[in-house]
Order: C-alpha cells, then structure tokens, then sequence
C-alpha cells in the first residue's frame, strides 16, 4: 500500500495544498486565454520561455520547488529569523531607490537580466513574520499605546518606501496587516477612526467643500447638544468635540487637495475621479501642468481601461464564451489584460457561473486560512495566518472591484491568476509557510 513520506507529510494541511493547485492551474489557463496567438505551435511556446504562459509555467515550477522546500523546513527556522528577514525586505526596499527600472510610471522594480523583481512584493512576507514575531513575544503587551505603534511602525515604515518607489497600491496592501492586530487586541475604536477617515475622504471628493464644511458644523453642533449635560460636568468633552471638528475640518479642507495636489500623480486622480464618476476638478488638472500637457493634442480617456473591463465582463453573459474565443480579451481591447484585468479573460470566456466558482475558491481559500490560523497553539503562528489570510482578502477583494469599476486601477495583482513571477512566488511562499506552521501547530514558537 503506497503511503506519502511522512516526513513530508506529517500534519500537513492538504485542503490548503489543494486550493493552491487549483487556483494555480486556474491563473496558468486565464494567462494562456489571454496571451495565446492563432498560429502558434502549442508545445514549443509552452516550453520555450517566450510567451506569458511559458513564463508563468516555469515560475510555477519554481514556484513548487520552493514550497517543497519549506515544507521540509524546520518551523522554528520561521520564527526564529522572523526579524532577520523583515531587514532584509527593507534592506532590498532600499536597494531599489538607486538600481530602479522606471516601468509604466513605477520605480519599484529591479531588472535582473530578463527578470524584473519587485522588492515591495517579497517584503509582504517579510511584514508577516516580523508581525507575527513581535506581537507574540511574551514581553508584548499590546493593550499598552507603545505597542501598538511599534506593530504600526513595522507595517508603516515599508509601506512609506513603497509610495516613494511610486507604486501606491502595493503600499496600501501593508494597511491588510492592521487586520491581524484587530484580531489580538487593538481596540476597535482605531478602525473606526480609519473607516471614518476614508469616509471623510471619499464625502471630501463627492461634496463641494463649503457644504461639507457646514454638514461637519452641523453634526458637531448636533452632537454637543446631545451631550449637554455630559458637557455641564466635564468641560474636557466639549473640547474633544471641537477638536475632532477642527481636524475633519482641517483634512477636508487642506489635507486631501494638498494630496491630491503634491502626493498623488496626475493618473492616479484622475482614476479616483473616473471611480465615482467625476470630472477632476480644474484646480487639481492646473497643480499637475506638466503631466496635463499632451502633445498630440487628444484628450486622454482615463476611463478607458475600467470601460472595456465591464464590456468584456458584461460579454461573458451566463454561461461565456469558452477558452480563445472571447472578443475583449482575445483582441486586446482592455489594457493590462494579464496582470490587473486578468479577472476579465474568466468573465468572458466562463461567463457569470465562472465568476462565481472562481469567487468561491477564494472564499474557501480565506475561510480555510482562518480556520488554520484559529486552531493555532502558538501566537506566532496565529498571528502570521491572520496576516496571510489579511493580505489575500486585500488582493481579491481590490482587483475584482477595479475589474469592476468599484474601486480605482491601482495595480493589485489577483492571487495566483495574474501574471507575474515575483508575485507567484510571494503568494506561494506565504500560503506554503503557513502549511509548515500548521503542520506543527502544538508546538509552541517564540
């Protein structure tokens, strides 16, 4: 009777090897119904390392090799060079700034002979061990402020680098890890001071300023009259109040067009903008002079990508089109269609019904990882399952809803489906690292 080397084996989570595979084998397939020219021999371009899918084929491959690797792995080896790696991701974050490749408007990539390695990438796993490591110390206290912003300094720092690289959207999947710091007690009141702050954001972008000023006014006048007579026994509420006014004030009023003026570029407003169906407003276009200009003369169509994104969706239908037959996505009508509108090639050829059983392997796939994460014994182990679990839930759910139109083309991978080498191997690490983690979940690692 054939037996699996237990070795190799033992108390390994197969469920979550299982997922993988098959997402992988699905990502290789929407890679190929995208990439694929009528004409070419069908072996040799799968062997010969100069198609997209040839490409992802091999790091597949490597891919593979390497979560061999780390099965075989000591799990302590994980926990105990957890912060030599978080280092050694901002060493590389550094390293970028001098030896960088300015491709499509991002300046976070290294060229290694015929490969391109993004550093931000990698350095998620990086975040997730040293996370991990530092909330599951014993000296740790987290309900103690201290703690809190060294956990937030860790997950900052490298998304601060990140947005000086230029590549905004890799640096807001950092914010994922603040998820994982929820889960071991940071209180709640933090996340909805940041929900709030979105909100904030979005009613700045959607509301002419002088009104929203006076609806902010209007709410903190209503508020201080509830509280009244909380506000006769201690005068310090009616200060908080006014001070929480005046910063809602203030970040409507200077923070968000200061932003939009000198810390986004030109693209990235005007995708915010086509987001929620506004035209950029006038004094934003004349900050960014220079990017504005077009020498041909042609207004540029921001919503170009978004709009045949939905077309190709939308011509999936019920039941699609099938494999190399879809018209949007055969025929290069949306851009990007291997990487951030790799989504649209599964809608088109699988129609509704593909969407949703690809949705539902993530679904599976999140649910799984959390189980996994929840059944824990260690706290680094948890922690780290948790961050895992945070980083793809941010990836699935911002490349659909750009696909979508729901959210801005910030340049989000969807795990295991978009091309990629760099993030092939990243989303294969952190998956294949939690396995080894679970395989050992009664040990206790420090």
């Amino acid at each position: 009777m054939n037996q699996r080397n237990p070795a190799i084996s033992k108390g390994i989570d197969w469920s979550l090897i299982w997922i993988y595979l098959v997402l992988v084998v699905i990502g290789l397939l929407a890679i190929f119904g995208a990439t694929y020219k009528e004409g070419d021999p069908f072996l040799q371009s799968f062997i010969g390392f100069k198609t997209d899918y040839s490409k992802e084929f091999y790091f597949l491959c490597v891919a593979l090799v390497l979560g061999l690797f780390i099965l075989l792995t000591d799990s302590k080896f994980f926990s105990a060079t957890a912060n030599i790696w978080y280092v050694i991701g901002i060493f590389m974050l550094l390293v970028v700034f001098p030896f960088h490749s300015n491709i499509k408007g991002t300046e976070s990539i290294i060229k290694v002979g015929a490969f391109n390695f993004q550093p931000a990438e990698f350095c998620k796993i990086c975040v997730a061990l040293a996370l991990a490591k530092y909330l599951s110390r014993p000296e740790t206290d987290f309900t103690k402020t201290r703690s809190q912003l060294i956990a937030a300094a860790i997950v900052l720092f490298p998304a601060v680098l990140t947005v000086m690289q230029k590549e905004t959207g890799l640096a807001l999947v950092f914010f994922a890890f603040f998820l994982v710091m929820y889960r071991e007690g940071l209180p709640s009141g933090i996340l909805i001071i940041g929900f709030a702050g979105a909100a904030l954001v979005v009613a700045t972008l959607l509301v002419e300023k002088n009104i929203l000023a006076m609806v902010l006014t209007g709410i903190a006048l209503l508020v201080a009259y509830l509280m009244r007579r909380q506000i006769k026994r201690k005068k310090q509420v009616f200060f908080y109040i006014a001070l929480i006014w005046t910063i809602c004030v203030g970040v409507q009023r200077f923070v968000v067009p200061f932003a939009f003026k000198h810390v986004l570029k030109l693209y990235q407003v005007e995708r915010i903008y086509s987001t929620i169906g506004k035209e950029v407003p006038v004094e934003y276009i004349e900050a960014h002079k220079k990017e504005a200009e077009n020498p041909s003369g042609k207004k540029k169509d921001t919503d170009y990508n978004v709009r045949q994104s939905k077309i190709a969706i939308g011509s999936g239908g019920v039941i699609g089109k099938g494999l190399l037959k879809g018209t949007q996505t055969r025929y290069g009508f949306v851009p990007e269609q291997r990487t951030d509108f790799i989504f649209d090639t599964i809608a088109e050829g699988y129609g509704f019904i593909g969407c949703i059983i690809l949705l539902g392997i993530y679904l599976l796939l999140l649910f799984r990882i959390v189980t996994v994460a929840e059944r824990q014994r260690s706290v680094f182990s948890r922690c780290y399952g948790y961050g895992v679990a945070a980083v793809f839930f941010f990836h699935i759910a911002i490349n659909v809803a750009m696909a979508i139109g729901l959210a801005p083309v910030i340049g989000i991978p969807l795990p295991f489906i978009s091309y990629g080498g760099t993030s092939l191997l990243t989303f294969t690490i952190l998956i294949f690292i939690l396995v080894r983690l679970d395989a050992d979940r009664q040990m206790v690692l420090r």
